[in-house]
């Protein structure tokens, strides 16, 4: 592959300042203030009306459980505003693709025409993984997906915490809809008759909370289980797709160019760390700009034999 020489750079198109997206990132979407709110909904009724009903917030039980509780949500909480205010990775101005390094065997081409892959909007080469947001109206390095309900993109510097954060809600939503179903089951005569009138509603609209979310969440961290598994970002899943159907329809395997094996793609997304992959450091993630490969990977294996 010869290097373009030519800059394909837009004089026409209008560079917005880096304080100016700051400002789009962060401007207020009510998705994100609906999530605040059924955190703070979820983490209400089950410490001071599901854990109080069944164990008592004054026993040993009930605060060892509101304990407990407390530190799943905080976590989730937590989480979730790391994911919200942390930009997901920008493409450095000066970045330019280097085709003679021989020490990176991948640079990503276009579809049509072959040539490196160039932003039109932005006006800068893309690196590897890297993917224009409609929405931010940027280029986003590893781009997953955007998230409406983080008014941001899941991309390379906040992934992890993302998937923590789901990992977090998953566990807090299971957790509350137990202490519900016992608070309703094993709760004292006394306690059901007050339950009966002013705490039914809180039931009612828990129970038609808790059971969608912890559905829609499980079959999330699911999902991205599976790509953290296969290194994939939910873009590259479907990209990966077509690559696949047209590489059998020729003839051909296709395997996906940044499987390194499970291992090694469970700690490129969470750390080598095992200790530190429940907490949101990141100091493991790198530039984004350049990830190991599988033919990176085979031909280390080979030069070892």
């Amino acid at each position: 592959m010869k290097k373009d020489t030519q800059n394909p750079t837009n004089h026409n198109s209008t560079v917005r300042s880096p304080d100016h997206e700051n400002e789009a990132s962060f401007r207020f979407s009510l998705p994100v203030t609906v999530v605040t709110a059924a955190i703070g909904y979820v983490y209400a009724s089950t410490v001071f009306v599901f854990i109080d009903q069944w164990f008592g917030l004054r026993s040993s039980p009930g605060i060892m459980n509101a304990a407990a509780f407390t530190a799943v949500a905080l976590m989730s909480a937590v989480n979730y505003a790391v994911a919200v205010f942390t930009d997901p990775g920008r493409i450095p101005s000066t970045f330019m693709p280097d085709i003679e390094d021989a020490d990176n065997p991948i640079h990503e081409i276009k579809r049509k025409g072959g040539d490196l892959r160039y932003c039109q909007k932005c006006s800068h080469y893309k690196p590897p993984r890297a993917h224009h947001c409609r929405v931010c109206k940027r280029c986003v390095l590893r781009m997953d997906h955007h998230c409406i309900w983080m008014n941001n993109c899941v991309g390379h510097a906040n992934y992890k915490v993302f998937f923590i954060f789901v990992l977090y809600a998953v566990i807090a939503c299971i957790y509350s809809l137990i202490l519900l179903v016992g608070s309703i089951m094993y709760g004292s005569e006394e306690d059901e008759q007050q339950s009966d009138g002013s705490y039914r509603t809180i039931y009612v609209i828990s129970g038609l909370l808790l059971v969608p979310l912890i559905v829609a969440l499980g079959v999330l961290l699911g999902w991205q289980s599976y790509l953290i598994l296969q290194n994939k970002t939910t873009i590259e899943y479907h990209e990966g797709v077509r690559a696949m159907w047209l590489a059998e329809k020729g003839g051909d395997v296709y395997s996906h160019p940044y499987d390194v094996g499970a291992y090694e793609n469970l700690t490129s997304a969470l750390g080598p760390n095992i200790l530190c992959w429940l907490f949101p450091t990141s100091r493991h993630i790198g530039s984004g700009l350049r990830f190991p490969t599988a033919y990176e990977k085979l031909a280390s294996a080979s030069a070892s034999k």
